[in-house]
């Protein structure tokens, strides 16, 4: 992870119960890692998976060139998708 390598000068203070410090404590030794690299690493986690689908993506050179080629195929004939999607929706009323 890119912030291990950096030195961390922020702190960030979260109040927990007895029980909820006690699980994540208990995560952390199970995994065996220290409990702030824990949290951060968990949290880090939660938060790309949360913004992963929001409104900017970045991609390396050669996952461009896959989504170029990918995005220049021939358009491919389904039929069973076509069939699909001629079907009513079972949401609609």
């Amino acid at each position: 992870m890119e912030t291990e390598s950096r030195r961390r000068s922020r702190r960030l203070d979260l109040r927990t119960t007895e029980e909820e410090r006690e699980l994540i404590v208990r995560a952390a030794a199970t995994t065996g890692v220290v409990l702030s690299q824990f949290v951060i690493s968990q949290a880090c986690d939660a938060a790309k998976r949360i913004l992963a689908d929001r409104d900017r993506f970045e991609l390396d050179a050669s996952a461009v060139e896959e989504w170029e080629a990918i995005n220049s195929r021939s358009v491919r004939d389904l039929p069973g998708l076509r069939r699909l999607m001629q079907k009513p929706s079972p949401f609609s009323e």
